[in-house]
């Protein structure tokens, strides 16, 4: 099965309590879910992970070169601050989808500058928990076309 690797950035593991006006009520266990069984009906596998640190997210990218084919990723306020990031996804080469639950376009400006959309196939913002959805879609049309699905 082909393996995507989904992964979420600073403060994601309090959704569901921090700023439910922005970010709604869902929990990032009930995204985790939501996102496993889009992945089953696209006949995709997905490795879910968490992490506060910036170096954990760039070792799980790294690992990601050698066990999955492509990236979800939702780098929180790393998006916007982290050149490690933007190499860390530049260098392993695999489609990565970024993701943002809110639509920063309509938030702080310095959330209008990404780090990652450079090294990304595709930026989906704005759509609350479903933008992983549309991302795992994105990403299993990517990998098809490219006959790696």
């Amino acid at each position: 099965m082909t393996v995507i690797y989904i992964l979420n950035g600073p403060n994601l593991n309090l959704l569901g309590q921090r700023e439910p006006e922005v970010y709604g009520h869902d929990t990032l266990a009930s995204i985790e879910a939501m996102c496993r069984a889009k992945a089953k009906g696209l006949g995709l596998d997905i490795v879910f992970r968490q992490t506060n640190i910036e170096g954990e997210l760039v070792n799980h990218i790294h690992e990601a070169r050698e066990k999955a084919k492509g990236l979800v990723i939702n780098a929180g306020a790393y998006t916007h601050t982290s050149v490690a990031l933007h190499d860390a996804v530049k260098a392993v080469g695999l489609p990565t989808i970024e993701v943002h639950l809110s639509n920063v376009y309509k938030r702080e400006a310095f959330r209008h500058h990404s780090y990652l959309s450079p090294v990304a196939e595709g930026v989906i913002c704005g759509f609350g928990p479903q933008s992983y959805e549309l991302a795992l879609e994105g990403l299993a049309a990517i990998l098809k076309k490219k006959g790696k699905a």
